[in-house]
């Protein structure tokens, strides 16, 4: 993300756009230029620049980047775990309790968090993959991983889903609403009345409840691992 006084616009074009307006992903900080079709671009950007009040107050109710350094602390499955680092310890990521320790050079630090929890997102959600679709009669041809900023996961016809694995942060329920909807895509390939029937059915709880959640805190998921 640019810094305070040094915007990036992504410039995009909108056929229903009437007029130029900006927006700053919550995801992300990227501050985007929404225009009509046949609007200026160089008039706009020249608008852009002067906006630079507004791009800052809404950069600063924006998540905070949370890197994965010693002493951090990660939501994880229903729990936090702490980052300890020792250098002298074995350089592979173990759960010891409520702690992840680690060792090796402190620069390798955030990617070897990254790694495992990438491998433990990846683990749960496919054997929860595998839960939901038992439950439902489906077959699902494999499930991986991403990190989409627009989705939390994908289902495509032939039978693979597809999870950001930031999903493994977030609480458990959320966790599986999420599945229990991309599993549920198996069946109906649309989000019709007999879809969202389905997707009680398979949900433990209220779906509302998940997509509320995820409305509220989902932006700051994708915080974690980005350096301040």
């Amino acid at each position: 993300m640019s810094g305070p006084g040094e915007p990036a616009f992504d410039v995009v074009r909108h056929a229903r756009a009437r007029r130029a307006k900006l927006s700053v992903d919550p995801a992300s900080g990227r501050v985007r230029l929404t225009l009509p079709p046949r609007a200026s671009v160089r008039d706009a950007l020249r608008w852009a620049e002067q906006q630079q009040g507004w791009i800052d107050a809404q950069r600063a109710r924006l998540p905070q980047a949370v890197p994965f350094v010693a002493g951090t602390e990660i939501p994880f499955d229903d729990t936090n775990l702490v980052i300890d680092w020792d250098e002298a310890a074995p350089r592979r990521v173990d759960r010891i309790g409520d702690r992840l320790r680690v060792g090796g050079p402190a620069d390798r630090v955030p990617a070897r968090v990254l790694a495992w929890l990438k491998r433990e997102a990846l683990s749960v959600l496919s054997e929860e993959t595998a839960e939901f679709a038992a439950r439902a009669g489906v077959r699902v041809s494999g499930v991986g991983i991403g990190d989409a900023r627009g989705r939390w996961g994908s289902c495509a016809s032939h039978g693979m889903i597809r999870y950001s694995w930031r999903l493994i942060l977030a609480p458990r329920f959320v966790r599986r609403a999420t599945v229990a909807h991309e599993v549920a895509h198996r069946i109906h390939m649309n989000h019709g009345a007999a879809f969202q029937a389905l997707v009680g059915e398979l949900d433990e709880r209220d779906p509302a409840e998940s997509r509320a959640w995820l409305r509220r805190n989902g932006a700051a998921l994708h915080w974690f691992g980005r350096e301040s």
